[in-house]
């Protein structure tokens, strides 16, 4: 997908501030205690597909739900998106909220498949 200079630039920006892990060490990591692998996607996004073991919250509402779903600002979160530019920003956003221990998933979704990784779908 191509998308704004402007949005293209934001997200640069974010990634200078947050931790990026690739698709195999997400896997990995999601297997372990108080970890959350997190779907910032759209919900036809995540109804159409998602990472098996994934929880959702999308972009949208991430910030205002995440105490309550995740109060353990300590936890593991692992953020991913399509392709690994709205999870950048959140990312950014939870670091901001006092969580410690958040990473986006570089490539995200695409990423995930394309390693054939296990995935839930309908």
């Amino acid at each position: 997908m191509d998308h704004s200079p402007a949005f293209e630039k934001l997200c640069d920006e974010a990634r200078a501030h947050i931790e990026e892990i690739d698709v195999e060490t997400t896997a990995r990591e999601a297997e372990g205690a108080n970890v959350h692998l997190v779907d910032v996607r759209e919900e036809s996004e995540w109804a159409a597909g998602h990472a098996t073991g994934a929880i959702h919250m999308s972009k949208g509402v991430i910030e205002r739900d995440i105490e309550a779903r995740v109060p353990d600002r300590g936890a593991r979160i692992l953020c991913y998106c399509g392709g690994g530019f709205r999870s950048a920003l959140v990312a950014e956003n939870l670091a901001r909220m006092g969580y410690t221990s958040v990473a986006s998933v570089t490539g995200g979704w695409r990423a995930w498949r394309t390693a054939g990784l296990p995935t839930t779908t309908p």
